[in-house]
């Protein structure tokens, strides 16, 4: 942008880009205002001008990433560098090993189907290649356990490696590296819900592997800031369930849980299975684990089971919801009313139920996680304002919000400023809570680490 790559632009009022800019920020304004909650509007307008500033930031500036600490990682997982139109030496070993396997000296793993069909072939009874099928093949029958573990081990790791070649290895260094800094293409709002998306570099997904070459420069610090357990928080506040909103004050939510159903006699008491049933009023779900679960949340947390109840049945029935601050969820197509109208026969009754149902999944969980998406917004502001006005010893603070992923933060700066980068995320986190819901009985903690390698940090 010309802003921070040349200083400041002056443009004067008759400009051609100012007259366009202004008539868009006219029409928004009264677009906003015609709304049934226009405060709430101009806050999410708000928010998303500030998240573009962060994105437009940590563009410009990049995630601290040390290339020659990332080529000898991928030297020790994959081999030297090969010349291009071959694979690196270790992935070219486990190809032949599983050649031989499969007795199959032409196949080329690369491919999912030609993979599939030399698996088929050697009577592994999977439908996909994909490694969460593999696995239960491989548990299916416990008395062949290790054999079929043996055979697909070498698959599973062949699969690893090649995602990082292929993702993140020296070709994507090439490209998205440059003076030390990875610098990703970030979309503010690229998904439904206003999460954001990513337009290459593959920013939104790095692997532990990769995360290993983010590293603090010397005399600077990494600090990793993770929002704890914001969705089922932001469900609380959203439902005003002042038992949910009780159970993570001041602690892990899903202990909380746990301890009031002890209390209350409630069949929840273990910290795994309030998570599961978190996820059960937050995504829906009547079958297995869930289905037993549910019960004992809805008698622990009526409120909120309700709104995601209702926000279900909306969407079940064709309609749209919406965020706090005014995200609206896409709507159905025509297809979809097809579906659900037609109940001529018993399979297309079951095809409509299912459709509707689905839908109702993605509205129930919809407005919880645009919500939180809205509250990561907030607070990336709060935090970005607050380390451009705060001063240290009088002078500006140079720590920065590098790296932003749902609701996660992450800082680098210098180490003497590690305490006070601590306190901003923290009282940042309250402040957006403030933004959105005003004085409401419910936490949102963050958790902090501060390291030189972001691996450390998770």
């Amino acid at each position: 942008t010309p802003q921070l790559a040349a200083g400041p632009v002056t443009l004067l009022p008759e400009h051609p880009v100012v007259r366009v800019l202004m008539r868009e920020w006219l029409a928004q304004a009264r677009a906003m205002s015609a709304s049934r909650h226009p405060e709430r509007l101009r806050l999410l307008a708000a928010a998303e001008s500030a998240g573009a500033l962060v994105a437009a930031e940590i563009g410009y500036y990049g995630i601290p990433f040390n290339v020659q600490a990332h080529h000898e990682h991928l030297c020790e997982l994959l081999g030297p560098r090969p010349v291009p139109g071959e694979r690196p030496q270790k992935m070219q070993e486990l190809a032949e090993q599983i050649q031989r396997m499969l007795f199959m000296p032409s196949l080329n793993p690369d491919s999912p189907q030609d993979l599939l069909r030399a698996l088929q072939s050697a009577g592994v009874s999977v439908k996909s290649t994909r490694s969460w099928e593999l696995k239960s093949w491989a548990d299916a029958i416990p008395a062949q356990r290790d054999k079929r573990w043996a055979l697909i081990d070498p698959i599973l790791r062949y699969k690893k490696l090649y995602r990082i070649w292929t993702a993140n290895g020296w070709t994507w260094a090439d490209t998205w590296v440059s003076e030390g800094a990875f610098r990703p293409h970030l979309e503010v709002g690229g998904a439904a819900t206003g999460r954001w998306g990513a337009s290459g570099g593959g920013a939104l997904q790095l692997p532990a592997e990769i995360r290993q070459a983010v590293q603090a420069p010397d005399g600077q610090v990494l600090t990793v800031t993770d929002g704890s357990q914001i969705e089922p928080r932001i469900l609380a506040a959203l439902s005003r369930d002042e038992a949910l909103a009780s159970a993570g004050r001041g602690a892990d939510l899903y202990a909380g849980i746990a301890e009031l159903a002890r209390l209350k006699g409630v069949g929840l008491t273990e910290r795994s299975h309030a998570k599961v049933g978190m996820l059960a009023i937050m995504y829906g779900g009547r079958s297995g684990e869930i289905g037993a679960l549910l019960p004992h949340v809805a008698a622990l947390f009526p409120q909120a089971m309700e709104f995601t109840e209702r926000a279900a049945r909306i969407g079940e029935a064709g309609g749209q919801v919406t965020t706090f601050l005014g995200r609206t969820s896409p709507p159905v197509d025509e297809r979809f009313r097809e579906i659900v109208a037609d109940r001529s026969s018993p399979a297309a009754e079951s095809r409509a139920v299912s459709t509707a149902r689905a839908h109702g999944r993605m509205t129930r969980n919809f407005i919880v996680q645009g919500t939180a998406a809205e509250w990561a917004l907030c607070w990336m502001g709060a935090v970005r304002s607050r380390l451009l006005s705060e001063r240290i010893f009088g002078m500006p603070m140079r720590t920065r919000i590098v790296y932003f992923l749902h609701d996660e933060l992450l800082l680098c700066g210098p180490e003497l400023e590690a305490d006070r980068v601590e306190r901003i995320v923290r009282e940042g986190a309250a402040e957006a809570a403030r933004l959105l819901f005003g004085r409401v009985p419910v936490d949102f903690p963050v958790s902090v680490a501060r390291v030189h390698n972001y691996a450390d940090g998770k």
